[in-house]
């Protein structure tokens, strides 16, 4: 019999290229917060800096600390959710400025160590989480003082509603972001995520900041996906059984074979990031034929419908995640977003990394 882990290979040279494409319309940085989407930040960072990549962004402090030991010297790394002064221990992180103590304790240091210190100032546009709210921003626009000390590399906002291109939402937000701009001292900028370097020349910066596109995930939902996939999930198949009409498949009873059935039991579950609100929904791949999930995914455990295919046996692999059952179809399935199904993906898979 096989091994009885389940493999996850993630495609290092699709993440490059993907990188690279997003790339020919201008400078990109890699966003590797969440441990890379999931996919682990350290060799998909050395994989996007050995294609070019020289900006990236994590959410906090710790992920930052990690990233700066992964890279080295060199790239910029700035923790989105900011730290306090002095925190990244010389590790050289860039802070992201989220409110008014956060832009007046950083420029205090600065001033007072006698060195300007690195940082991106972020201004809140419509997303009501980080940044500047307006009155903040008055007080910086009156008196750039406050900014003495600091070395702004860049100005950020964060669009809410990239993935719908109709959304009014957008064009406001550019609009007050270029406002906003006009009102500072000068600095590049950072607009756009994933989805909105596709929105258009209104949302071009200095800076565009690709997440989930970057790992595969649609940037443009409703339209063909313009990059390449990343990830497969292959899960073994531990035990193959023949079971009557009538018969009932895992916990609740919540599926019953209308035929003589054969089901097989696949060693992947929730506890591995493969969402119980997949029940009764998904399917798994075999020799590029679909096969129904049926009955409730439980913690350690998930049973396929495997009757129309007599050749499986302990032993062999179900694809749980690759071509025809991509990211974003089981998220579609579930109830849910690509990002989350990535990002749930367990530790007790075994990890296979491809084509640095």
């Amino acid at each position: 019999m096989a091994g009885i882990d389940a493999v996850l290979t993630i495609d290092l040279g699709a993440i490059a290229a993907n990188w690279r494409q997003l790339a020919a319309a201008g400078r990109m940085a890699g966003v590797v917060k969440a441990d890379g989407y999931g996919l682990g930040a350290a060799p998909v960072a050395r994989a996007l800096r050995d294609a070019g990549c020289r900006d990236f962004f994590v959410a906090h402090l710790a992920e930052g600390m990690a990233l700066r030991a992964a890279l080295g010297p060199g790239p910029m790394v700035a923790v989105l959710n900011g730290f306090p002064p002095g925190a990244d221990e010389d590790a050289g992180l860039v802070p992201v400025l989220n409110g008014l103590p956060d832009v007046e304790a950083h420029a205090a240091l600065g001033r007072a160590a006698g060195r300007v210190r690195p940082a991106i100032l972020h201004v809140d546009t419509g997303m009501a989480r980080l940044g500047l709210d307006a009155a903040e921003l008055d007080r910086v626009a009156d008196d750039p003082g406050l900014l003495r000390g600091l070395d702004l590399r860049f100005v950020m906002t964060h669009l809410a509603c990239a993935d719908e291109p109709a959304h009014p939402l957008n064009a406001l937000q550019a609009r007050r972001f270029a406002a906003a701009r006009a009102r500072l001292p000068a600095m590049p900028a950072s607009f756009a995520n994933s989805s909105g370097l596709f929105l258009g020349p209104d949302f071009a910066s200095d800076l565009g900041r690709p997440g989930c596109a970057l790992y595969g995930i649609n940037p443009t939902p409703g339209r063909p996906n313009p990059l390449r996939q990343v990830v497969t999930l292959d899960a073994p198949v531990l035990q193959v059984r023949e079971i009557p009409a009538g018969t009932t498949v895992g916990y609740g009873a919540g599926w019953t074979a209308e035929r003589t059935s054969r089901i097989a039991t696949v060693a992947a579950g929730y506890a591995d990031g493969y969402l119980r609100s997949l029940s009764g929904r998904a399917a798994g791949i075999i020799a590029g034929r679909p096969v129904p999930l049926v009955g409730r995914v439980s913690m350690d455990l998930i049973t396929f419908d495997v009757t129309d295919v007599p050749q499986l046996a302990p032993g062999d692999a179900i694809r749980l995640i690759g071509p025809g059952e991509t990211p974003d179809d089981i998220a579609a399935r579930a109830g849910t977003i690509g990002y989350e199904i990535l990002t749930s993906l367990g530790r007790r898979y075994r990890r296979e990394y491809r084509g640095a």
